[in-house]
């Protein structure tokens, strides 16, 4: 039997990594795709078919699926947005330029992306779009308004997509993590380092005390933190049951802030994110 076929992006670390090899070790064929020639190198290496896509660069977008679906025959079962990152910075010594590159990355792209490749699982009557995107995409957390907005705009996105499409045979799901083991902290600071100049802003303390030991002296997980592979095994049931659900919580405390949202004011639900 041919092997169902799923493209994933972001997978040269984290949870792009640990999805690919998750869904490879169940049959699937996974097209491992990086953004970085060098990255995919080295998933080729590793055995995995590996396009090119970029986000920020709308051609590898077409020429990475069609990479794909050279290889399939013009298929493709399911694919799960993954790739992004993080700005971290007040907003406002946020850049609008800022703002306008991790769209570009953590919204557009996927956008563009998946536009694509709706066309492809209509023609083949079935497909699975499953969106990583994070409790930051209810919730808020001080210092990360960049990375908030992306994911609140791709929930409102997918949700939109997902009373569109109902009557079709193709699924939209959300996976929303918590604090997952990744690089996205180490990965997020040449963009801290390029558009915050914290130490002329009004909230250097604040940074001093809170962001600059976060970015540069890990100390260990954060409260609550779990491994890549408890959201390979959420994306395994979006991808794999007859009837995906439409969220998929991951973490204590996605659990925890969509509770808390639903019965508490907004003033307290505020005084509780400021204090994490």
């Amino acid at each position: 039997m041919t092997r169902k076929s799923l493209l994933i992006t972001g997978c040269s670390s984290g949870i792009g990594y640990d999805a690919a090899y998750g869904l490879l070790a169940r049959g699937w064929r996974v097209f491992a795709s990086c953004r970085q020639e060098k990255d995919c190198a080295r998933m080729r290496a590793e055995g995995f078919d590996s396009p090119l896509i970029d986000y920020q660069q709308p051609d590898t977008i077409t020429s990475g699926l069609a990479e794909v679906l050279d290889a399939t025959g013009g298929t493709l079962d399911a694919l799960f947005n993954n790739g992004a990152f993080g700005c971290p910075g007040m907003v406002e010594d946020l850049p609008t330029d800022a703002l306008r590159a991790i769209f570009e990355a953590n919204f557009f792209g996927w956008h563009e992306l998946t536009r694509q490749v709706i066309p492809v699982m209509r023609a083949q009557g079935h497909g699975r779009i499953v969106q990583n995107s994070s409790v930051l995409g209810f919730a808020t957390l001080r210092m990360r308004g960049a990375y908030n907005a992306t994911k609140h705009a791709l929930e409102g996105l997918t949700s939109t997509m997902r009373i569109e499409m109902r009557d079709t045979p193709i699924h939209i799901v959300l996976i929303e993590p918590g604090p997952v083991t990744s690089k996205i902290r180490v990965n997020s600071i040449p963009h801290f380092e390029r558009w915050i100049d914290w130490k002329n802003a009004p909230a250097r303390p604040l940074y001093e005390k809170r962001l600059i030991p976060r970015l540069y002296h890990s100390s260990g997980p954060d409260t609550f933190e779990l491994p890549a592979p408890s959201v390979t095994k959420k994306l395994i049931h979006a991808l794999e049951s007859p009837r995906p659900r439409a969220r998929y919580f991951v973490t204590t405390p996605t659990y925890l802030l969509d509770a808390l949202r639903r019965i508490l004011p907004t003033s307290a639900l505020d005084w509780i994110q400021a204090k994490l």
